[in-house]
């Protein structure tokens, strides 16, 4: 209770001290440049900003808001302006994303795609780990990492308390541990592979682009190409570590049922209209998404995309085709009930709140480039070009890693990647090499419960101490920073075709 209490007063003082520090940047803005004063505001607004998403003390969407009221007041951004870039194709990507989560989940396409799976896998201990992971991991990289986790528990609880029925519960609770966070690591590592898996890769998307307008588009496809082989193998990784960590010594002591997982998925039923028709869908959006753009195979094979069909090829982005999936949701009927494949009822489980959260990471990275600060940090950082880019890599990644586990994921990297865009540009350092590791380092949440959806959700099931996880966290942590880092440097340049020290046409 202490500790708890402790803990509620640490918030309120952190919270306090941002507001001090704000108003000493507001009244004393030479502190940074007496040339240009609104360089401090904009420091004392993002400080504002950050401290109060990392304690939460107020709702994040709500100092999300915090740009709209500051940015006019204090000269750094138009009303108009400011308000604007809460609302772009991204976030249309992100609502046309979860209206195809919603269907599913309507409709339990979803828990069909599990349970399918996890039949599939095997019913021994390592077995269901390596299911539950892949299922996990897969299921996350289209809908939700907390919708994934929150479908996935209840079909592991049930596994679980048929464990304990077969076998003594001791023997089993060490597993059981192992599971739990296997599907809370699994979310999270299957989110970094797609562009909509989880919300810091759409924020890097968007902010890559305010800073670097002529730069080329980050499509699905070629997101996809460089973080799901590094999402693969931290699964792999992250499986093997479990494995060691909980399962090595009581495997060959437990004994498991297959019938558990058959029975759920027989009383699914046959598979409906509507799950068929909401699969299509699915394959149909994945299939667009990815070959939207020509997809180049070295140098002399080139896949055309099929945007290239239209006038404007340039005009298409991934948030209009999933707009478009999202409204044939609500114009394809549906047959075992009155209405459609999806209504507004559902619809409006949308969450708005990271919307906002989305706009106001937006509005901060603009208010960073207009405002100065950027550039302003950038040259008071350029003596780190004097450290190998290998070393600034290891630290950037490092950093958000840790930082992560006490912020917001998406405000971390909303916070970060506007500073990283202009240190890149005053080291010499093309921006891509740092700013895409900082992006999927801030999905890099594996010690707390507080660092991200997943971890509390599984935290919640009263099977784990905090003990549990900042054990294994911490080092999965370092597991992934080391493979974070070191794809980064050799496959990342590959990829996006980058030369570290080389700087492309589109920075200026």
């Amino acid at each position: 209770m202490k500790a708890f209490r402790f803990f509620i007063s640490f918030r309120i003082y952190l919270s306090l001290l941002a507001v001090l520090l704000f108003l000493l940047f507001l009244f004393f803005p030479q502190i940074l440049s007496k040339e240009k004063p609104v360089i401090a505001y904009m420091a004392g607004t993002a400080i504002l900003m950050a401290i109060w998403w990392m304690t939460e003390i107020i709702p994040l969407a709500v100092t999300a808001l915090i740009p709209v009221a500051l940015f006019p007041l204090l000269g750094i951004m138009n009303g108009k302006t400011v308000a604007a870039t809460y609302f772009n194709h991204l976030i249309f990507l992100f609502i046309g994303g979860f209206l195809i989560a919603l269907a599913m989940e309507k409709w339990h396409l979803h828990k069909r795609i599990a349970l399918r799976i996890l039949m599939l896998i095997g019913t021994s201990p390592a077995r269901i780990l390596l299911g539950f992971m892949l299922t996990s991991a897969f299921l996350s990289m289209w809908i939700s990492n907390t919708a994934t986790t929150m479908m996935m528990i209840p079909i592991l609880l049930a596994i679980i308390i048929k464990m304990e029925e077969i076998n003594v519960a001791e023997k089993v609770r060490k597993i059981e541990k192992g599971l739990l966070l296997g599907i809370a690591y699994a979310a999270s590592i299957g989110g970094m592979a797609t562009l909509i898996g989880t919300p810091p890769n759409l924020s890097f998307v968007r902010i890559f682009k305010i800073y670097f307008p002529e730069a080329p588009d980050i499509s699905f496809a070629q997101w996809m190409f460089f973080a799901l082989p590094l999402s693969f193998l931290l699964l792999i990784l992250t499986y093997g570590y479990l494995y060691f960590l909980f399962f090595r010594k009581d495997r060959k002591n437990l004994k498991m049922d297959h019938s558990i997982i058959k029975k759920e998925y027989q009383n699914l039923g046959p598979v409906s209209y509507e799950e068929k028709w909401i699969l299509s869908l699915f394959i149909l959006l994945a299939f667009l998404w990815l070959f939207r753009r020509p997809i180049e195979i070295g140098q002399e094979f080139i896949i055309p995309g099929w945007s290239e069909l239209f006038s404007h090829p340039k005009w298409i982005t991934d948030g209009n085709i999933a707009i478009l999936i999202g409204i044939l949701l609500f114009i394809i009927p549906a047959k075992n009930k009155q209405g459609f494949l999806m209504e507004w009822k559902t619809a409006e489980r949308i969450p708005w709140g990271i919307i906002l959260l989305f706009g106001g990471g937006f509005a901060l990275a603009s208010g960073f480039k207009e405002s100065g600060l950027s550039e302003f940090i950038g040259n008071e950082l350029a003596g780190l070009q004097n450290l190998p880019p290998l070393i600034i890599l290891l630290l950037t990644v490092t950093t958000i890693t840790f930082l992560t586990e006490l912020t917001s994921n998406t405000a971390t990297v909303e916070t970060f990647l506007p500073i990283l865009a202009s240190m890149s540009v005053a080291i010499h350092i093309n921006p891509l090499f740092l700013m895409i590791p900082a992006t999927i380092a801030g999905s890099y949440a594996f010690m707390l419960p507080v660092a991200t959806p997943p971890n509390a959700i599984v935290f919640g099931s009263g099977k784990l101490n905090i003990s549990d996880m900042v054990k294994a966290g911490f080092w999965l942590n370092l597991i992934g920073i080391a493979l974070l880092t070191l794809v980064s440097y050799f496959y990342l340049t590959w990829v996006f075709d980058i030369g570290i020290n080389e700087m492309p046409f589109w920075v200026k």
